[in-house]
């Protein structure tokens, strides 16, 4: 089994679409208002953006984006104007993230593991 595509509950799917796109993101589905779709520049997986009409009342929505190029990129999106809630930072569990916010709420990592992604020193073998 592969992982496809994630599809994230999104108010306004334009307003989405825009953030996506300055994350760098490639548009291949715009059917407006209701959805959107996108390719990840690396990799086959997708991500997909639905129109709802009420967000969940909790933060349940995390969405990890890896890049080795993390320090550069978040430089990149601040000028762009993105905020950042939490700027490139080592974490304990062996990687580097930047947090923020897409339009929505839902919280997006910006992140670089390497190696560590799949096979932490605590991996289970």
């Amino acid at each position: 089994m592969n992982l496809n595509q994630v599809t994230i509950p999104s108010l306004d799917v334009s307003t989405s679409i825009s953030f996506y796109k300055k994350l760098g993101l490639h548009l291949i589905v715009e059917s407006l208002p209701h959805y959107a779709r996108f390719e990840c520049v690396e990799g086959d997986a997708t991500f997909s953006i639905h129109l709802v009409d009420a967000l969940p009342d909790n933060n349940s929505v995390y969405v990890y984006f890896e890049t080795e190029k993390l320090d550069k990129e978040v430089e990149r999106l601040i000028n762009e104007g993105l905020q950042f809630d939490l700027l490139p930072t080592d974490q304990r569990w062996l990687w580097r993230e930047a947090k923020l916010k897409d339009p929505d709420g839902n919280q997006i990592i910006l992140y670089f593991a390497g190696d560590n992604r799949k096979n932490p020193p605590w991996r289970i073998n």
